[in-house]
């Protein structure tokens, strides 16, 4: 908003380009050629006025690996001098410049097929799909001690004695992520199965909350086996699938190669 002595549609000031440093074009490109090192100098691109005797006089980069870069060498003069002096000089990208990728931090780069045998991988801090188990979690170091270890020994009598169990967050998560997986309803193998794996005998539900919509496969004919797999999702190995059903589903061959016509091959 324009102060009370400003005029309403004041327009900012146009910097003037500076005569003598626009016109030592030699000077930049020397300061250029003495950074360069083995990032070639090329043309001169143009000059840009930064402010009062002070621009930047723009030079292409003609090293292969520094495509679409330019050095920026910045000259400025003192007021009242005929010389100018040279400032700044910086490789810089230009709009088409090739470019390295965006920097993304190793805790969002890594996945579950980097984790190999002897690596290990921390869970976060403030990790949502956690939160404290019987033991106490994360709260019973503000216990007191003994109070803490009486409650250790009763939770691992009970075979409860986990720090940390997935929190109702945690558990919403991995629900909506086997679902999108290869064991969810949602694919061709399901839609051309007999049945769903909830009718099947190899189908072993999961304890818990989880178990209501998920199980684990223990047909080592499927290629579920061992996986976790929806009540809904179904193959074509499911038990109530028998010999005769299978011989069924076979059809006439097109071309009868195995028949043999009366008679000799010779004749």
């Amino acid at each position: 908003m324009a102060g009370p002595s400003e005029p309403a549609n004041r327009r900012p000031t146009r910097v003037k380009l500076d005569a003598v440093t626009a016109a030592a074009v030699d000077l930049a490109r020397e300061a250029a050629l003495a950074s360069s090192g083995t990032h070639a100098v090329g043309e001169h691109l143009g000059v840009i006025a930064e402010a009062d005797r002070v621009v930047t006089h723009l030079f292409d980069c003609t090293h292969p690996g520094y495509r679409g870069w330019r050095w920026n060498v910045t000259l400025v003069r003192a007021a009242r001098a005929k010389v100018p002096t040279v400032n700044e000089v910086a490789l810089m990208p230009g709009e088409d410049a090739l470019l390295a990728p965006s920097w993304v931090p190793w805790s969002e780069r890594i996945s579950a097929e980097d984790v190999t045998p002897g690596m290990l991988m921390p869970t976060p801090a403030e990790d949502e799909r956690l939160e404290p188990g019987y033991t106490g979690g994360d709260r019973a170091a503000d216990r007191d001690p003994a109070e803490a270890a009486q409650t250790r020994a009763v939770v691992a009598e009970l075979g409860l004695g986990r720090e940390r169990v997935l929190s109702a967050y945690g558990r919403g998560e991995t629900a909506e992520r086997w679902l999108a997986g290869d064991g969810g309803p949602h694919n061709q193998m399901t839609k051309q199965a007999p049945g769903p794996c909830v009718t099947c005998g190899y189908f072993i539900r999961l304890e818990g909350s989880l178990g209501t919509i998920f199980g684990v496969c223990a047909n080592e004919m499927s290629p579920s086996d061992g996986t976790v797999v929806a009540v809904d999702h179904g193959c074509g190995a499911h038990s109530d699938v028998t010999v005769d059903d299978h011989a069924a589903d076979r059809s006439a061959p097109i071309w009868d190669t195995i028949s043999v016509s009366e008679g000799s091959l010779f004749d």
